[in-house]
């Protein structure tokens, strides 16, 4: 592992002593409200029920929004970037299209839940969603659930399910304000409202990110004499959730979410391409809502959940003259889904549950050169039992009817099992998933301009995947270590037939790795976490390593508390070398470099209402490629102030 030390740092090391100074004058040690490490935090995701997270057999990562906060995480890319068993690709800072890459996995391989809706994007070619321009001022939490999940999720959860659970009122109203400021021209503001009761919660937030100069392109690949532009993203996101019950047994449930923006970058032009000597500009709208009545007549023993969905996502891009897309292709596209679903959880005796569902799904893409919809039907059935608070098992079925490739069947086991005396979790599952083909795949047709179209005989992505590993307690739960194998076997993957004309079902893959972790509480007020995963991703059919999947990677993230006033946090993340394609792919693969990168936040209270902070990203000042042709941000400090009113 390295970390670097650029010589010419020297002044971003001082500010960096100074900002650490804060913290060593703070006052002699006080008692601190961080516990233990806790098996017993909830997991709603793996199950789709609120479950201990010891009794739980899969993979899963929370991540709530006091972790947020004390990393001043501002972006959904950030607050993922050292969960184990991924990588995160970000092309060109804030804003820029972002892909996930889960256990090996492709980047469509991941479904994304926001509020229980799929945000997942039938605007775009393979149905992936972009974090690149998800704000976090209104997360409540994160689950990052690894492995494939279509027993319960259905399609596109080969990989694994991102939920992302936004704040819900609680308690008296309050109001929050938060104003930030600081390098890449960034100043971003927040505001909050909220509060509840057993009978009626409400939550609303508006926030705006804008960073204006962030540099993304490496000056070696420019032509001499052309200027080198910066990114700039402007984004506004409004959110807001509603909940009335209406009596003991009838619940009435409201979330919705808006987002536009746009985000200037440098385009390329020519093939081979060099970075254009103008910025082109992505405009989108997205819109999230989902409506739920909730009905309980027996107390807790059979909860039903009616719901109805709908988003729509909008893209377009221009380039500076007014021209749309590549060569003249259309870029403007429009995609929406909606959803009527029904759930119910069954507790047949305590410690026996059964969730079962039902859910209809219609997508719908609108270019200029294509519309077409499809829709889906589905069902399935989940048992998750608890034995003497010693052994535990989820298994679910599921099977999905859709429009253009008929039936598909999946399903997932996990069981877990506390071993007494050493208290050591024993845990392993096996499950099957699909990716189902896109409107695109499907449907697309370029001719007679271009001699591709797309195929509607497509068969669904298929996968096998198995994990086995171990959690391990010590110290009265002070100390947590534990590490879990992998294993997806993936068929029928979609790619570009052999004439390149169309596409086809002709690529197979295998990945397989091991993620590992330790957490230690120090002390009340000192808590570290480190975390490792390794990944072997390959195409079966070439007989190569898949790109944009490292095989090492490794983070590190420390927080101390030493008053109730002071906070301060530092994180490591580390990402080995990579096989890529260089920035246009007209050199196909080739070697990428890793690197380790540092970031160092601090909050104070100064009174029971108002709060300063600030954090330094990239603290080294790396210029490193992720993906290549592309550069993270630099070295950045950035700092403000939150004020709550009420509550």
């Amino acid at each position: 592992m390295n970390v670097f030390f650029p010589a010419a740092g020297c002044g971003r090391l001082l500010f960096s002593a100074s900002f650490l100074a804060l913290a060593c004058s703070a006052p002699a040690l006080a008692q601190s409200e961080a516990g233990p490490v806790s098996l017993d935090e909830i997991v709603v995701s793996a199950t789709g029920t609120p479950t201990p997270a010891r009794e739980i057999a899969s993979s899963v990562t929370v991540i709530t929004a006091k972790d947020i906060e004390q990393q001043q995480r501002r972006t959904l890319p950030q607050v993922l970037a050292t969960v184990p068993g991924m990588n995160i690709v970000q092309i060109g800072g804030p804003g820029g299209q972002t892909s996930v890459f889960m256990r090996g996995t492709n980047s469509n391989h991941v479904k994304v839940l926001i509020d229980g809706i799929e945000a997942n994007d039938p605007s775009t070619p393979n149905r992936s969603f972009d974090f690149g321009s998800m704000l976090t001022d209104d997360i409540e939490r994160v689950e990052v659930l690894r492995g494939p999940q279509s027993g319960l999720y259905g399609a596109n959860a080969m990989g694994g399910v991102i939920s992302i659970t936004t704040k819900r009122g609680e308690g008296p109203p309050k109001a929050t304000a938060r104003v930030e400021a600081g390098s890449n021209g960034t100043f971003n503001q927040s505001a909050g409202f909220g509060g509840g009761d057993d009978r009626f919660n409400y939550a609303f937030n508006v926030a705006h990110f804008r960073s204006d100069s962030t540099d993304v392109t490496p000056p070696n690949i420019v032509p001499p004499g052309r200027r080198i532009n910066p990114n700039a993203f402007d984004n506004y996101s409004y959110s807001g959730r509603i909940g009335v019950a209406l009596n003991d047994t009838l619940t009435l449930n409201w979330v919705g979410r808006y987002q536009d923006g746009q985000l200037r970058y440098t385009g390329d032009t020519g093939f081979p391409s060099r970075p254009a000597p103008y910025r082109s500009l992505q405009n989108y709208a997205q819109a999230f809502t989902r409506g739920e009545v909730v009905w309980d007549p027996f107390g807790g023993r059979f909860v039903n959940t009616f719901g109805v969905s709908y988003t729509n996502q909008d893209r377009a891009t221009r380039t500076a003259n007014g021209t749309t897309g590549i060569l003249g292709l259309p870029t403007e596209n429009l995609g929406e889904r909606t959803k009527i679903d029904w759930r119910g959880n069954l507790e047949i005796v305590k410690g026996h549950n059964l969730l079962m569902g039902l859910q209809y799904e219609r997508e719908r893409l609108d270019t200029a050169s294509l519309v077409a919809s499809n829709g889906n039907k589905a069902a399935y059935l989940e048992y998750q039992g608890n034995i003497q608070d010693r052994y535990f098992l989820a298994a679910n079925i599921r099977h999905d009817n859709d429009d253009s490739y008929g039936g598909h069947t999946t399903y997932r086991i996990a069981p877990a099992v506390i071993v007494p005396g050493t208290e050591t979790k024993l845990k392993a599952s096996y499950g099957t998933a699909f990716k189902a083909p896109t409107l695109s795949e499907l449907f697309i047709d370029y001719r007679p301009g271009f001699n591709f179209y797309g195929n509607p005989n497509l068969s669904p992505e298929e996968s096998r995947g198995w994990d086995i590993g171990f959690e391990q307690p010590l110290l009265e739960k002070r100390v947590l270590f534990g590490a879990t194998w992998f294993q997806n076997d993936i068929d029928n993957l979609i790619v570009q037939n052999t004439a390149r004309t169309s596409y086809a079902n002709i690529g197979k893959a295998q990945t397989k790795g091991v993620e590992a972790f330790a957490a230690l509480e120090v002390s009340p007020q000192f808590r570290i976490r480190a975390d490792y995963t390794f990944t072997l991703a390959k195409d079966e059919v070439a007989h190569q390593e898949l790109l944009r999947r490292p095989r090492h990677k490794a983070s590190a993230t420390a927080i101390w508390t030493p008053t109730d006033k002071l906070t301060v946090s530092a994180t490591l993340l580390y990402v080995g070398s990579w096989v890529d394609g260089n920035r246009d792919f007209s050199v196909a693969r080739m070697n990428a470099k890793g690197a380790a990168l540092v970031n160092l936040a601090a909050e104070y209270k100064a009174t029971d209402k108002v709060t300063v902070f600030g954090r330094i990203d990239n603290l080294f000042d790396k210029r490193w490629e992720n993906p290549v042709g592309f550069l993270v941000p630099g070295f950045g400090a950035f700092g403000g102030i939150k004020v709550a009113i009420g509550g």
